[in-house]
């Protein structure tokens, strides 16, 4: 009998919820992201510094200041601009460097190759370590105190402050893994970027300990699981079907909103080993005004968040009952 007051939903009409569900959560996502775009683009039209100063130098005339001025564009109305670099933008014009005077997508795109791998070998190993520490953690209240202990620890290390340590006692004392750089082939990548890695992963992955811990101790308490202990249903499969399924989803947020992070930490990371990535590349193009350069590196670090978010929604409604149903 279906509960009072719950609409029944039939195959059809939860597949055509389920549609219009993911298209708004698209058309959502599109207009979040040109919604940051414009902003990003504003916030650097007023930013202080000037960069036709920066590009012909201190004792360029007024005359070579004004035509270079016109030839980037730059007094022309920030409405203007913006449709202008949004439409070269929709054809895949990223515009070109003040600084290296080449195509942007060429400076990008072999960057972004190695930020993509550090980012998922740092995401790897938050997920891994993270939700298995807060499973053991809400499971177990034996090892509680010590999975509640490290990630708190975790939480509370800068970023910085671990790549230090990292480089320290690995890299120089112990000799395992080079300093700096991103190394030359697949293997040789990834022996660079280990430490980096691990560095960007640690204040995360305590992130997803702690809310796994919190997700999983509450499920272990609820009073179906109860009574199927009670009922001497096995222990292993209590934890499988009853627990940890049902904490899988504000895991599963946890860990998009951590993945997210990622990247935008990726810029700290690649500063202290030497990475040349998208993250360095943004600050070096922030501080010679490179204003296509760092519209481009923000709009993708903007467009992962939003994507993964994105997917996020989308794995919920396929994950829980009550949005399948529609209630």
């Amino acid at each position: 009998m279906p509960e009072v007051g719950l609409p029944v939903v039939g195959p059809r009409a939860w597949k055509f919820g389920f549609i219009a569900r993911v298209a708004s959560t698209f058309v959502g996502a599109v207009g979040t992201i040109v919604a940051a775009s414009f902003v990003i683009f504003t916030a650097l039209s007023f930013a202080p510094g000037d960069p036709v100063a920066q590009i012909l130098g201190p004792k360029a005339t007024d005359e070579a200041r004004a035509a270079k001025a016109a030839e980037l564009g730059l007094d022309d109305p920030l409405i203007e601009r913006y449709w202008h670099w949004l439409t070269s933008l929709v054809h895949g014009d990223l515009g070109t460097s003040f600084t290296y005077r080449e195509d942007v997508t060429k400076l990008v795109e072999p960057r972004l190759e190695t930020t993509f791998l550090l980012v998922l070998m740092a995401a790897l190993t938050m997920l891994v370590v993270g939700i298995a520490l807060g499973s053991l953690g809400g499971i177990s209240e034996r090892w509680r105190p010590y999975v509640s202990a490290a990630a708190g620890l975790g939480v509370s290390v800068p970023t910085f402050v671990a790549s230090s340590v990292l480089i320290s006692v690995f890299a120089v004392q112990l000799g395992w893994f080079p300093t700096f750089g991103a190394g030359e082939g697949l293997a040789d990548r990834i022996r660079h970027l280990v430490l980096p890695a691990i560095a960007l992963s640690i204040s995360y992955g305590a992130y997803v300990t702690q809310l796994s811990a919190t997700a999983v101790r509450d499920e272990a308490c609820k009073e179906h699981v109860m009574t199927s202990r009670g009922r001497g249903i096995p222990g292993n499969r209590i934890v499988f079907r009853h627990i940890l399924r049902n904490a899988a989803l504000p895991v599963m947020t946890a860990s998009g909103l951590a993945i997210a992070g990622l990247v935008a930490g990726a810029v700290v990371v690649e500063q202290a080993f030497a990475i040349d990535g998208i993250g360095s590349l943004l600050i070096a193009s922030i501080s010679s005004k490179d204003y296509p350069v760092v519209l481009a590196v923000s709009l993708i670090i903007v467009i992962v968040f939003v994507v993964v978010m994105t997917i996020i929604d989308v794995a919920q409604v396929l994950l829980d009952p009550r949005q399948r149903e529609g209630r």
